[in-house]
């Protein structure tokens, strides 16, 4: 065994994040480590990478023990770890970036990159990457990037490469081509542990699975002998459905229209360029993308969180361009944020407060100016029961509750008053299977009340699963909508990258 981990505990107050995990990988291995959001996966790697140090337990690499101070004693003895978030710098070529820390020089001093670049190009070559070393980071799209994160692993020559929930942020395309590389690299005999929570790519690339729950390891198996059901209750401790059952939709008229609408982002460039789009009641239609092609700022323009530059939108037929997020809400449009925390959620207030923050001010929660602090709580403890809040009060800080129960808060708050559009910005991001499943019913269930919903979503299998209709963002451009019944992964996934087939053009 090339890594073994022997009771590894980290401790911090108040959780156990790490309980006496056990793990080994082989030489030549591409080995899953699966679980829920806050499972301990990403801690006890951090702690095998030197982030983190352990309080209990020992590490072993090629059978010797070993004491990783910092990440470059941990890159010194061989190990590589590949982060969720990118540490590149943008400005930088990918030969400046991969060498940067480990800079080699001429005399004089000055830094040899004409060297550098072609030990890039060789590794990259060597190992399938195709990444241009002159290239700017900044210009290259997110697959690329990535690859320039294994590359600066592979330019220190490791052994041992961590990859951290690395296909988040990729097309399916994209992520075809990182397993791609990562064969190539296990030809190679370099050992993989793959970070993640889909249990699709799980079985698709991995040699062995070790799942944690809690902080534990609840099992460790084989893609052959195992399935994604079983893995998911290994995850949750409890069965799962993956897929929602819904019937057919039955439209009946538009609520939403979106006409030609443009919008800016927070530098004054168009993040949102011409977009139409209608959402009817009793239909889902869900925007898929990568992160970053003007989903965000169509959402905030469609609640009234950022003005249009120009176009239209139209609530039930009346125009509403240019009303406040307040004359939204009170139009009837829900909304579930991007970021819960930031946008959703007063994390320092109660969850009974959190549960009123948009009706507080109205019957039967306060007369004229005067709160009803009963009424607030009682209705708090009826969507606490509802809503499947894990809590013990409802007067505890939402900050608290897990981002499950913080994403059951916003969703209790919203589905809680009529409303007739639901807007909901990654409904499940960051969340368990089990959570993604409540979530999931809860929305099909909204739209069959007779309620439009508009989704956006970067996860694929969440979009199939949900969606009637399918609208495909890049660049700020709708590239087009499909129907979700026919709509096949891979030709969304070529949208996605910007590629238009025979004939495509955007639609509305």
């Amino acid at each position: 065994m090339r890594l073994q981990l022997k009771g590894v505990t980290k401790r911090f107050p108040g959780l156990v994040a790490n309980d006496s995990v056990d793990l080994t990988v082989a030489e030549g291995e591409i080995h899953a480590l699966l679980g829920e959001n806050g499972a301990g996966k990403t801690t006890l790697m951090n702690i095998v990478y030197g982030l983190y140090r352990a309080d209990g337990g020992e590490i072993l690499l090629d059978g010797s023990p070993v004491h990783f101070g910092s990440p470059r004693h941990a890159i010194g003895a061989g190990l590589g770890m590949v982060h969720q978030h990118f540490m590149l710098v943008p400005v930088f070529t990918v030969t400046e970036n991969v060498m940067l820390g480990i800079e080699s020089t001429r005399r004089f001093g000055f830094l040899d990159r004409r060297e550098a670049a072609q030990r890039v190009r060789e590794i990259s070559q060597r190992y399938g990457l195709e990444v241009p070393p002159d290239a700017v980071v900044e210009e290259l799209p997110v697959g690329v990037q990535q690859r320039v994160e294994i590359l600066k692993a592979l330019y220190r020559e490791a052994q041992i490469l961590i990859l951290d929930e690395p296909t988040a942020v990729l097309t399916p395309q994209e992520t075809e081509d990182l397993f791609e590389v990562m064969r190539s690299l296990q030809e190679a005999g370099k050992s993989i542990i793959f970070i993640t929570h889909k249990l699709k790519e799980v079985l698709a690339i991995a040699d062995r699975i070790t799942v944690m729950s809690r902080g534990r390891v609840v099992g460790t198996t084989t893609p052959g002998e195992t399935s994604e059901e079983e893995l998911a209750a290994m995850m949750v401790g409890r069965a799962v459905r993956l897929r929602v059952d819904k019937a057919p939709a039955d439209t009946r008229g538009p609520v939403l229209e979106v006409l030609d609408v443009v919008v800016l982002d927070d530098r004054g460039q168009v993040a949102v360029d011409g977009v139409s789009l209608t959402v009817q009641a009793g239909e889902i239609v869900c925007v898929a993308g990568v992160q970053g092609n003007g989903q965000t700022e169509l959402v905030e323009a469609v609640t009234g969180l950022r003005p249009i530059a120009s176009g239209s939108i139209r609530l039930l037929g009346r125009d509403v361009t240019g009303a406040s997020p307040r004359g939204f809400l009170r139009a009837g449009v829900g909304h579930v944020p991007e970021d819960r925390q930031r946008d959703g959620l007063v994390l320092d207030f109660s969850i009974a407060d959190n549960l009123v923050l948009n009706t507080h001010g109205s019957a039967p929660f306060a007369r004229w100016i005067v709160r009803d602090d009963e009424a607030i709580r009682a209705a708090a403890q009826e969507r606490v029961a509802a809503f499947d809040i894990r809590t013990l009060s409802v007067e505890q800080p939402v900050a608290t509750l897990s981002g499950g129960n913080q994403q059951k808060v916003i969703i209790g708050r919203e589905f809680s008053r009529p409303i007739r559009l639901l807007v909901a910005s990654q409904p499940t991001r960051g969340l368990d299977v089990g959570s993604i499943e409540y979530i999931h019913e809860r929305l099909v269930e909204k739209r069959d009340q007779g309620a439009a919903v508009l989704i956006v979503s970067v996860e694929l299998d969440e979009v199939l699963a949900l969606a009637d209709r399918i609208a495909v963002m890049y660049r700020g451009k709708i590239l087009n909508i499909l129907p979700a019944d026919t709509a096949e992964p891979e030709r969304i996934g070529l949208l996605m990258a910007g590629s238009l087939g025979e004939g495509e053009g955007p639609g509305g």
